[in-house]
């Protein structure tokens, strides 16, 4: 049985705007990136340590890993292992500044 994943509201909300930004372009790979967006988190919730170790200056964001969705490599899930579920913390564009965004 796969371990519970949640998602921030933040979360939430990046993976809906990647959703409907992509949509407006290809409204086929929108379609897909919400079920690439799942698989991935399963992967993560079965094995959360596969993503690479993110180091950001903020104390609540200690061990922080980064890991793409398969398909929209670009797109990239900030999680946390918490217990024997993950954290999905934000979902981010490659190009993003991290570094604005989480110190």
């Amino acid at each position: 049985m796969l371990a519970p994943s949640f998602f921030t509201p933040q979360a939430w909300q990046d993976a809906l705007e990647i959703a409907e930004y992509i949509g407006t372009d290809n409204p086929e790979a929108a379609a897909r990136f919400v079920p690439a967006l799942e698989a991935a988190c399963e992967k993560l919730a079965q094995l959360p340590g596969m993503g690479s170790v993110r180091h950001c200056g903020r104390k609540g964001l200690k061990g922080v890993r980064i890991m793409p969705v398969t398909g929209f490599e670009n797109y990239l899930i900030f999680y946390a292992a918490v217990g024997t579920s993950i954290k999905v913390i934000r979902i981010l564009h490659a190009a993003r500044d991290f570094p604005t965004l989480f110190n």
